[in-house]
């Protein structure tokens, strides 16, 4: 049986609330209690509202946020407690694709010298051979040599986003996660993008975490799906299950917000009304229930937990 490339059990990340005087007065519970196995070769999606933790698993998987509890294995070796310089070399595999790509690109360098930069920091690579492989990534991406010679401002989103790829890629990794890799393109554009991952995946064997809100982004690229809210997943399995047979009222809801040609807007069962609670003052049991038409008394009292179905794993006291 293939091993996963990359797990995580239990994965905690809070934040700290202070008031007065710094004193700790509360916290942000944006991940609590997180676990999957990702397998080499998947597409893993990540979907959720905005603030449902999805961006701050990822960072927590790359040692950007600091776990609060839990642990992060990535072949074999646990990485969330490692001193920091094993954990820059366990980096050169696992990079993460910011969402904004121009904000990750110094403005006043050139894009060749953003190029060479984790280059210089990671390998031992001499001048000549830094350009070679800069060059090689650069057509991988379907990007001109003389964008070298640019600066980040003097090209387009989607060239921007290229040029974040192309930077990740000249360290050869193994897992990239990747924070909406579509947000802000033109449909068109999605389109190249998102041809371009799958190329990539080909050429380069990688393994992608991709979080996204475009639900149709998420069908078309991923293998499996784990539906999150308010720091928890409620439900996950493969992508045709999910988006055919969704069983948490979360999913459905999600699912029916989806604009459907020649069709209402919204339908019947699209509930979710308002803002998800405070996260730094959850309901007592389900997350859910305060926005659930199937709340009863047990929702209140019982927090679910990630129980196995037949295909995937949904957390509610009454799944559909």
């Amino acid at each position: 049986m293939t091993q996963a490339i990359l797990s995580l059990g239990d994965l905690q990340v809070h934040f700290a609330v202070r008031g007065p005087f710094n004193r700790r007065i509360g916290s942000i519970k944006a991940v609590d209690g997180v676990s999957f196995d990702l397998m080499p070769g998947e597409v893993f999606g990540l979907v959720g509202e905005s603030g449902c933790g999805k961006s701050t698993l990822g960072k927590a998987i790359m040692g950007i946020h600091k776990p609060t509890a839990g642990e992060i294995w990535f072949e074999g070796q646990r990485i969330d407690a490692l001193a920091p310089a094993a954990r820059r070399a366990v980096r050169r595999s696992l990079q993460y694709a910011y969402q904004d790509p121009g904000a990750s690109l110094d403005p006043r360098w050139k894009i060749g010298s953003s190029l060479h930069e984790p280059l210089v920091i990671h390998t031992d690579l001499d001048q000549a051979a830094r350009e070679k492989r800069i060059r090689s990534i650069l057509e991988a991406v379907g990007l001109p040599d003389t964008h070298l010679d640019l600066y980040p401002h003097e090209i387009s989103g989607g060239q921007q986003r290229r040029v974040g790829l192309a930077r990740i890629l000249t360290l050869h990794p193994k897992v990239v996660i990747l924070d909406e890799p579509t947000s802000g393109l033109d449909v068109s554009v999605q389109a190249t993008v998102l041809s371009l991952f799958r190329g990539l995946r080909e050429t380069f064997d990688l393994t992608y975490v991709l979080i996204s809100h475009d639900l149709a982004v998420i069908r078309t690229m991923c293998s499996r799906v784990a539906v999150m809210y308010l720091g928890r997943i409620v439900e996950s399995g493969p992508t045709e299950e999910i988006f055919e047979r969704p069983r948490h009222p979360y999913t459905r809801s999600l699912l029916a917000a989806i604009p459907k040609i020649g069709g209402p807007r919204i339908t019947r069962d699209f509930w979710l009304q308002g803002e998800p609670p405070d996260p730094g003052n959850l309901p007592s049991g389900c997350r859910f229930r305060t926005r659930c038409p199937k709340a009863t008394y047990l929702c209140a009292r019982e927090e679910p937990v990630l129980s196995p179905l037949a295909a995937g794993s949904v957390a509610c006291h009454f799944p559909d």
